[in-house]
């Protein structure tokens, strides 16, 4: 986790939904067989703009879930939304894992793959057009996924730092 710093972001517990993105099953050979793990992504959101994901490793499966579900909660991101979309273009990375996410019209829907789709729609994002270009993984994609909508900068922001108004951003 080099570059995602996590904000502690006041949320209620209650309103944060789960979904699980990938399950994985890894084995140790010992001498009497076949050791199972279990190993589970998860993304959780309250559908406004807050989003984390966890890793849970355990020997089954629920309790992958719950462990990672416990480490979802501890890294929560902010990002901004803007009228159901991202406010612009933006391209995140993280180590294989290389994503493109551009901001669509409203009634397009959700126009992304697999663990991309599971982080924006737990974000709270309806219209979207996203494309992983990377690696398939899908811990990388979830990490560039979530590094490209915490590099996502609001109107209001862009306007402040500028010292210009906010027309003045969307109109030039």
């Amino acid at each position: 986790m080099s570059h995602l710093q996590a904000k502690p972001i006041k949320v209620n517990e209650g309103e944060l939904k789960e979904k699980v993105v990938a399950i994985n099953r890894v084995a140790k050979v010992v001498k009497g067989g076949r050791r199972f793990s279990f190993s589970a992504i998860v993304v959780v959101g309250d559908g406004h703009g807050i989003v984390g994901f966890g890793l849970g490793k355990a020997n089954e499966v629920t309790d992958a879930i719950t462990k990672g579900i416990e480490d979802a909660k501890k890294n929560l991101f902010q990002i901004p939304l803007l009228k159901n979309t991202v406010p612009h273009e933006q391209l995140g990375k993280f180590s294989g894992g290389f994503v493109l996410i551009k901001p669509a019209a409203p009634g397009t829907g959700l126009i992304a793959g697999g663990a991309m789709r599971a982080v924006l729609e737990s974000a709270g994002v309806h219209d979207v057009l996203a494309k992983s270009k990377g690696s398939s993984n899908p811990h990388n994609v979830v990490k560039a996924t979530i590094d490209a909508l915490v590099k996502m900068r609001a109107p209001h922001t862009v306007a402040f730092q500028r010292g210009i108004s906010v027309a003045k951003v969307f109109n030039g």
